[in-house]
């Protein structure tokens, strides 16, 4: 029964540590996703046995210890310094920095998360038509309630190198962050001063 049981946590590391390896290599950002295709590619067929997000996350942070501790560092820092300057041009909203760029395990393809705060999604729209930029408008579902994900606008555009995804949430939306993916607790949202005391770390270091 032991021996199962350690086989189990071993296959567990080894399919959180493939999830990772998708998600940074191929972009992407949904975790269910990416446990599902790496348990495909392993073979695994036994749900009961698929990492927690959690772990994948500390996966993703253990993949950029080992394969790309040379560059991550800079291109995080980078990402960050390109957030700031989303966040500064959308100041009058309120944005916030969410996600893998901000807990730090964004990788080469990640995009750069924000929420932003408005009486309409439609004043986003036009603060980035006033500024020349381009957007895409999408809708993603945002777990707000703790048993139910509702629907948000969100605007898709480029900034820089990186591309950039920020929710619209009502105004008195900041007050309550919605439900993180990743462990279900409140997400974590970093107003421009901590991204900026952030990288003024980083440049330190």
């Amino acid at each position: 029964m032991a021996r199962r049981t350690v086989r189990g946590e071993l296959l567990r590391q080894a399919l959180a540590a493939e999830a990772a390896r998708i998600m940074i290599e191929h972009g992407v950002d949904d975790f269910l996703f990416a446990k599902r295709k790496a348990a495909e590619r392993m073979g695994v067929t036994d749900h009961a046995v698929l990492p927690r997000n959690t772990e994948i996350e500390a996966a993703l942070a253990e993949y950029h210890r080992l394969f790309g501790a040379d560059t991550h560092e800079s291109d995080l820092a980078d990402m960050r310094r390109q957030a700031l300057v989303v966040m500064k041009l959308l100041a009058e909203f309120d944005p916030r920095l969410v996600g893998p760029v901000l807990s730090g395990t964004a990788g080469p393809h990640s995009e750069i998360h924000l929420h932003v705060f408005a009486d309409t999604p439609e004043a986003v729209a036009m603060r980035l038509l006033d500024t020349g930029i381009r957007h895409h408008v999408a809708v993603r579902r945002v777990k707000v309630l703790r048993d139910e994900a509702l629907p948000y606008p969100a605007l898709e555009f480029v900034s820089g190198a990186y591309e950039v995804e920020a929710i619209v949430f009502p105004r008195d939306g900041i007050r309550q962050a919605p439900f993180s993916p990743v462990d279900g607790r409140p997400m974590r949202r970093a107003a421009r001063d901590e991204v900026e005391a952030l990288v003024a770390a980083e440049t330190v270091g």
